[in-house]
């Protein structure tokens, strides 16, 4: 197409009028500043206050950059990074510096504050040193949004904040969320009731409002009532809240988003009903917030992520949960949800993030297959769910993260069909089978964790030469065979940082291991090694479990940074001198090997954080090291059975952190170790089998091992007096703490568990796991002189009591029936005397009991769990008679107690009687008897009855059955015997008058 002439020239003469319009324009612009001076100044004076200092914005998420150095008086300052103008009137109306890199104290005469007209204000994201927050932030009265967060402002929010009625956004959060221990700390930024109230009251325009990280503990969460019905959003995490937050406020006509996470005092419970906000958004994750989720929920069409982790919320998943079809996430764990995961979540399109984790759910994962389509992250661990897997779960599309550890899961583990798995769980399960071929095609795979379950089959470790990201491996306790690589190229996973593979029946060192980099942790226990070792090569091994192998030769030089170290149980030899370079174990156990030599000079002050230290069952010889240091953090030193002697040294009591202190089955002579009253923690004290002699005399300290459970003394030279006044300060076996849960002793950083060896019911044997209930006290093998203190009744929770082979006189004091919990009773080989107390029947947990060789006399209480005992818990006691002995006691010899005139039957009948029962026994059974005898003599049987008589008497003696003269007397008239009827009557007798037993 052509265009004529003309048009070209008016083409041509419209671009001239457009560039004469812009120098026109260029020229006006320069001649008028729209900055004002006294605006610029100010600024420019605001600017001097602060230096530049990229930390101070560290934690901006966004860029940042120092935009202050664009502020130059020569470039008006509505041209400066981060300022607006009124375009008309040229006054600063905007001024945003947030991650700006400000570093420097926010004065209250600050120029900031000429700058009146200011109607947005961002401060967020820099560091003002803990300046607190003036009260002339009030004057801005134009101000619509406030951001001072993440700024480091400290000190009270002023009331003045409530002035600013037009604001439509205030964010104050703080730079850290509050510190709940610290929070008397005048650094911490503070929001009281009264303010409070006034920002509820006057900011009727405010949209969105976030707190977090203030403290806000001393505001009542009911003042949230009358937020502004305009309000958006509220933000209140970390802010301490203390009561219960009203229900209403989830339910403001415009709310969209409310996250009310780590307000772990917070309570409350959602809406029963009419619960339809348009909340897009709700967290309320560690706090205390609980009941059921009502079904209600389902009413909020528009959510799309709902977050409750850590709370107390119980009952079922509501079903309405699957109306939510804008849904992303769904994060419920750490609660006590319980029944099962309902069908109806499957329908949640768009959810990517579900996560359940930690609760009582049961049954089956829905099997449907389409079910969550979009769904790239699945936590179910840590339930009671059972079953088979669906087969969607291994040809899911999206997901990438998969974790249904510590479950009930039974079955095999499908071959994936998917390739981009990053995370796969599995571990403390039920599934069978051999671990699938399809895993070594994921290599994407970050994370495989399939310990502890019933896996089986020999496995080449080349499956895993492809998991070049491969960060954790865990395949421990299967009945899995490990072999090492097939291939003449050894393989090695770059990434490689934490490896589980005990129980693993593994016979060498897996190769791809020596060449990583970047290793952790590494456990390698209980398995089949029997290489020697000489040097680790890892540089960055922090844990390093090697224990229950057959490892032979010298210990290993060890990598500076390991904190865990065991080689327990294997057959190294030498001495140990090497541990001295290792400043930071935590753990160090070489129990169980032939390590000999002196114990190092260095093994109390080496490593000032070392809680454990374990050299059991060894060859090492001379004395424990006298170099234990002040600040000793030592909380269990174990140096049972070794060949150390000469005196035990006093710098152990500066560990004053020590729980269990076992130095049995050495060689130690001295005194005892009054100075270990200075170690309040101690739990476990074990002497067992040294030399210790003298009389442990009085203590001398009112508070001494208030914690004491596990006290073993045997086997020494004690002499003198029982440890009275120890005993009655051993707290920690008056009354156990009902409402704390049973644990074992040990270190939870590590899963590592103490134990110990003790004799219990005459046997002795190793507690590999010392349950926090287990007391006892054994002060065997001594010569301990007296009598029995009363004050042993008074611990109530002792579950063992040997006090055997000493040289204890006087009487078995009655108040040992007061130990409900014990299980066991030595006191043999003492020279005690007197009756066996009829208390001792009441211990309905005893089921070891031995009095043997004493000078006890009397009859043996009968009953409960003494008829269980035999004739070796009572030998060498002539003055006993009473079963389970054979010698019967005497019409002289001193009686137990009776039971009442008013017993009771099995079935808890009363049944009353007196001398009449007798006297008519006696007549009734000489009649009978006449009569039944010529009966009798006919019969020629006169053996019949009297077996059954005797049968049904030994049932029925003792136990005041009124129906056992009724079956004797039927026996007599079945079988037809002939004896004189006094002897039914004695019989009968006998039988009314018999204690129970």
């Amino acid at each position: 197409m052509r265009y004529s002439p003309i048009f070209y020239q008016l083409l041509c003469f419209l671009l001239f009028l457009s560039y004469q319009a812009t120098l026109s324009s260029s020229s006006s612009s320069s001649a008028t500043q729209l900055c004002s001076h006294d605006q610029s100044a100010a600024l420019i004076q605001f600017k001097a206050l602060f230096s530049i200092n990229k930390t101070a914005s560290k934690d901006c998420e966004i860029r940042s950059y120092p935009k202050t150095n664009s502020w130059k008086e020569s470039i008006d300052c509505c041209l400066w990074d981060g300022v607006s103008c009124d375009n008309i009137t040229g006054q600063v109306i905007s001024l945003d510096l947030s991650c700006s890199w400000l570093s420097g104290a926010l004065p209250s005469n600050s120029s900031l504050f000429l700058l009146s007209h200011l109607q947005r204000l961002d401060l967020s994201f820099n560091d003002f040193k803990k300046s607190k927050i003036s009260s002339k932030f009030g004057l801005f009265a134009s101000l619509t949004h406030l951001d001072l967060s993440r700024s480091w402002f400290s000190g009270r929010v002023p009331y003045e904040i409530s002035y600013l009625s037009k604001l439509v956004s205030l964010d104050l959060s703080s730079a850290s969320y509050i510190d709940l221990i610290s929070q008397a700390d005048e650094s911490v930024l503070k929001l009281e009731q009264s303010t409070l109230n006034g920002i509820v009251r006057n900011l009727t325009e405010v949209r969105d409002i976030s707190f977090d990280g203030i403290d806000m503990s001393s505001v009542d969460p009911n003042s949230f009532m009358n937020l502004s019905y305009s309000l958006t959003s509220v933000s209140l995490t970390g802010c301490d809240l203390r009561g219960t937050f009203p229900e209403n406020s989830f339910n403001l006509p415009k709310i969209k988003y409310i996250t009310l996470d780590s307000n772990p005092s917070l309570t409350g419970q959602f809406p029963k009903s009419n619960w339809s906000s348009p909340l897009e958004l709700l967290t309320a994750s560690a706090t205390s917030l609980s009941g059921e989720l009502p079904e209600s929920i389902g009413n909020l069409k528009s959510l799309q992520g709902l977050g409750l982790v850590g709370c107390n919320f119980s009952g079922s998943i509501p079903r309405s949960l699957g109306n939510l079809s804008d849904l992303s996430f769904l994060f419920l764990p750490y609660n006590n949800f319980s029944g099962t995961i309902p069908s109806s979540l499957t329908n949640l399109t768009q959810l990517r993030l579900l996560q359940i984790c930690c609760n009582r759910l049961k049954g089956s994962i829905p099997d449907y297959p389409n079910a969550f389509p979009n769904l790239g992250f699945l936590d179910l661990s840590d339930n009671l769910l059972g079953s088979t897997t669906p087969s969607w779960l291994y040809t899911h599309p999206s997901l990438n993260f998969l974790n249904l550890g510590n479950n009930q899961f039974i079955g095999h583990i499908n071959e994936f069909q998917q390739s981009f798995l990053d995370y796969i769980n599995f571990k403390n399960n039920n599934f069978q089978g051999t671990i699938p071929s399809s895993i070594s095609k994921l290599v994407d795979l970050s994370f495989l964790d399939l310990s502890s379950n019933s896996l089986n089959g020999t496995i080449s470790l080349d499956m895993f030469s492809k998991l070049q990201n491969l960060t954790w491996l865990g395949l421990s306790s299967n009945t899995l065979s490990l072999i090492s690589s097939n291939s003449k190229v050894n393989f090695v996973l770059p990434n490689l940082e934490y490896v589980n593979l005990s129980f693993c029946n593994i016979s060498e060192f897996p190769n791809f291991l020596k060449g990583s980099k970047v290793l952790k942790s590494l456990d390698l226990s209980n398995n089949r090694i029997y290489d020697k070792i000489s040097k680790f090569s890892w540089k960055n091994i922090e844990f390093l479990d090697l224990r229950s192998n057959l490892i032979q030769g010298d210990l290993p030089i060890l990598p500076h940074n390991v904190r865990f170290f065991s080689v327990s149980n294997n057959n190294l030899m030498g001495e140990i001198s090497g541990v001295c370079n290792m400043k930071f174990l935590e753990i160090l156990d070489l129990s169980h090997n032939n390590f000999s030599g002196i114990i190092p000079q260095c093994i109390g002050s080496f490593s000032k954080s070392l809680s454990l230290l374990n050299l059991k069952k060894n060859k090492f010889h001379g004395i424990v090291p006298p170099t234990f240091a002040r600040g000793c953090g030592l909380k269990n030193l174990n140096l049972n059975s070794n060949h150390l002697g000469g005196p035990l040294t006093r710098s152990i009591s500066n560990c004053k952190d020590l729980e269990v202190l076992d130095l049995g089955n050495n060689k130690i002579n001295d005194t005892f170790p009054h100075w270990i009253v200075a170690l309040s923690e101690l739990q476990v004290l074990v002497l067992h089998s040294n030399k210790f002699q003298g009389s442990i005399g009085a203590s001398k300290n009112p508070q001494s091992l208030p914690k004491l459970r596990i006290i073993d003394l045997s086997q020494n030279n004690f002499f003198g007096p029982l440890p009275t006044s120890y005993m009655k300060h051993f707290k920690g076996m008056m009354k156990l703490d009902e409402g704390k849960a049973v644990r074992y002793m040990g270190e939870r950083n590590y899963s590592y568990d103490y134990s110990v060896a003790v004799v219990v019911k005459g046997l002795e044997i190793e507690l590999v796991k010392i349950l926090t209930i287990f007391t006892t006290i054994d002060l065997s093998g001594n010569n301990f002189e007296g009598e029995i203190p009363r004050v042993i009744g008074e611990l109530s929770s002792l579950r063992g009591l040997n006090l055997s082979h000493n040289n204890l006189v006087g009487h078995v004091p009655p108040s040992l029936g007061n130990l409900s919990q014990l299980e066991w009773l030595d006191l043999s080989s003492n020279k005690l005397d007197g009756q066996i107390p009829r208390e001792l029947v009441d211990l309905t947990f005893l089921s070891f009991f031995n009095v043997s060789n004493n000078q006890l006399v009397g009859p043996i209480p009968q009953g409960k769990q003494f008829n269980t005992f035999e004739n070796d818990s009572y030998e060498g006691n002539k003055g006993l008679c009473g079963l389970p002995l054979s010698i019967a006691c005497s019409s002289n010899e001193p009686r137990q107690p009776p039971p009442s005139m008013n017993s009771h039957n099995e079935d808890g009948s009363k049944f009353e009687f007196g001398w009449e029962v007798v006297l008519i026994g006696y007549g009734f059974g000489f009649i009978f008897g006449v009569s039944m005898g010529y009966v009798a003599f006919r019969a020629r049987n006169p053996n019949g009855c009297w077996d059954f008589l005797l049968f049904d008497v030994w049932k029925g003696l003792g136990r005041g059955d009124v129906m056992f003269l009724g079956r004797v007397l039927l026996a007599c008239m079945l079988e037809l015997f002939l004896y004189p009827g006094m002897v039914i009557g004695y019989v009968m007798t006998k039988v009314c008058y018999t204690p129970n037993r």
